[in-house]
C-alpha cells in the first residue's frame, strides 16, 4: 500500500490518506436562533484545523458571508484562512470543489437555512458518492431558548431540526427565564432523548463538545436509504436524475406551503435614521421573523449591520469595505412583497 500513497504525492511529500472521509458537521436552526454567530465562533476557535464553510441562504443577498469576508467568486478564503463557499450549484459539486482543493481541509462545516429541513442534507452525504469521501460527524441545531415554544411559529422545519439533531445548543440562555429554559429542555428531551444538549450564550461553547464528536446515527439514514430505493425501484422507471429534481422542486414547494417569503430590498439611496427607526417601532408588519441586512443612514459614515429576530434588533456598525448601499433580507409568512417594498421605500432619505 506504502508504494501507492508515495505515487500520489505530489514532490516528495507523503500524502496522508485519512482512514475515513473528511469529517462534516451540518448547523441547523430555526431564523435567528445563532446560526452564524456559532459558525463564526468556530472560525474563531478552530486552532490549527483548516475547515471549510459552506453556507447556504435563503434570499438573493447573502449578508452572512460579507460579514465573514469579501465575497469575490463563489469560493472565498476567508481572513482566518478558512474557505467559503455558497451552495448555489448544488450541495455536491460544492463539497467536491472543497475536496478537490490541494490543501488537505481537515473539517467541513455546513450552514444551513433558517427553514430547511436537515434531512435532504444529511441524505445526500449518505446516498451518494459522497459518503466514501467525508464523514457525517454531527447535526447540531441551535435554538433560541427566550423564542422557542412548541408551536414554534407552528413550522414543521422547526420540529424537523430537533427530531434530526445529534447536539442541540439552548442558546440565549441569558435572555430566557431559568424555568423557560428547564421546560425548554424537558420538551425536547421528549422530542429528542438520545440528543446532546447544551446551554450558550452568544454560540460559545467548548468545540471537542460539538466537533469529531461522531454522534450522528449513520447506519439509521443509511438503512433509511435502502428501504427508500428499493421503493424507487419498484414503482419507477426514470432515472436518478429525474428523481433528483423531483425532491428538489417539492423541497421548494414545502417552503411555499409553510407560507415563508424571503424579501430582498436594495437601494443606492441612504435611509433617513428616524424614518427607519419608526418603520421599526410603528410599521413593522408582525408577520416578519427575521431580518438582516447592511444599512447606510444620511447622517453617518459607517456601515450598519442590522439584526432583526422576533421583537429584538440590533444594530451594530463598522467601516464599509465596498461603496454604501442598503441591502436587506425580510423573511417572513405570507408578506405581502409590494406593502414591505413600499415601507422600506418610504425610510428612504
Amino acid at each position: 500500500m506504502t508504494n501507492i500513497a508515495t505515487n500520489i504525492a505530489t514532490d516528495t511529500e507523503i500524502v496522508a490518506i485519512p482512514k475515513r472521509g473528511m469529517p462534516v458537521t451540518i448547523i441547523t436552526g430555526f431564523l435567528g436562533s445563532g446560526k452564524t454567530t456559532l459558525l463564526n465562533q468556530i472560525l474563531k476557535n478552530k486552532h490549527d484545523l483548516k475547515v471549510a464553510v459552506l453556507v447556504n441562504e435563503f434570499g438573493d443577498i447573502n449578508i452572512d458571508s460579507q460579514l465573514l469576508v469579501s465575497m469575490d467568486e463563489d469560493m472565498v478564503e476567508l481572513s482566518n484562512g478558512c474557505i467559503c463557499c455558497t451552495i448555489n450549484d448544488g450541495l455536491v459539486d460544492a463539497v467536491y470543489r472543497v475536496l478537490e482543493r490541494e490543501e488537505r481541509i481537515d473539517y467541513l462545516v455546513i450552514e444551513t437555512t433558517g427553514i430547511a429541513d436537515p434531512l435532504p442534507i444529511i441524505l445526500t452525504f449518505l446516498g451518494t458518492e459522497l459518503r466514501d469521501l467525508t464523514q457525517l460527524d454531527s447535526i447540531i441545531t441551535v435554538v433560541d431558548s427566550e423564542a422557542f415554544t412548541p408551536e414554534h411559529y407552528d413550522s414543521d422545519a422547526a420540529l424537523k431540526q430537533i427530531t434530526y439533531a445529534d447536539v442541540i445548543l439552548l442558546n440565549k440562555t441569558d435572555l430566557a427565564t431559568t424555568e423557560k429554559v428547564e421546560d425548554l429542555e424537558a420538551y425536547i428531551k421528549q422530542q429528542k432523548p438520545q440528543a446532546r444538549i447544551l446551554h450558550t450564550q452568544f454560540g460559545e461553547v467548548a468545540l471537542p463538545l460539538i466537533l469529531d464528536v461522531d454522534l450522528t446515527p449513520v447506519n439509521e439514514y443509511t438503512a433509511q436509504l435502502v428501504d427508500e430505493s428499493e421503493h424507487h425501484h419498484h414503482h419507477h422507471d426514470h432515472d436518478d436524475h429525474d428523481d433528483h429534481h423531483h425532491e428538489h422542486k417539492h423541497h421548494s414547494h414545502h417552503i411555499e406551503n409553510e407560507g415563508f417569503v424571503a424579501i430582498s430590498f436594495q437601494s443606492d439611496r441612504p435611509f433617513d435614521v428616524h424614518k427607519f427607526e419608526d418603520f421599526l417601532t410603528e410599521k413593522l408588519p408582525e408577520n416578519i421573523l427575521r431580518s438582516k441586512g447592511l444599512l447606510w443612514f444620511n447622517d453617518s459614515d459607517l456601515r450598519h449591520i442590522f439584526q432583526l429576530s422576533g421583537a429584538r434588533y440590533q444594530l451594530h456598525a463598522d467601516e464599509w469595505t465596498s461603496p454604501p448601499k442598503n441591502q436587506l433580507v425580510v423573511i417572513g409568512r405570507e408578506l405581502d412583497r409590494s406593502h414591505i417594498n413600499s415601507l422600506l421605500n418610504a425610510c428612504l432619505a
